[in-house]
């Protein structure tokens, strides 16, 4: 099987990383945080906006009165 030098480093990479934080997934999730903070740049959260739902939801009352039932309700 082929294997390419540059994938092998980069789970080498990860590995260290993973280890250096005793494969803690919670530090792991605080340090890629902080690090996005200090390094300064702009980033776009995409986190859900309140009162919006997703079109399976069947919630149309929730995206405003003109909005279709997108349920699949059998009649």
């Amino acid at each position: 099987m082929y294997q390419d030098a540059i994938v092998e480093e980069i789970h080498r990479i990860r590995e260290e990383y993973s280890r250096s934080l005793n494969h803690n997934l919670k530090a792991i999730f605080a340090d890629l945080q902080k690090q996005q903070v200090e390094s300064g740049r702009q980033f776009v959260t995409l986190s859900r906006k309140h009162g919006l739902t997703t079109r399976w939801s069947g919630r149309a009352r929730d995206l405003g009165g003109d909005a279709k039932d997108t349920s699949r309700r059998s009649t």
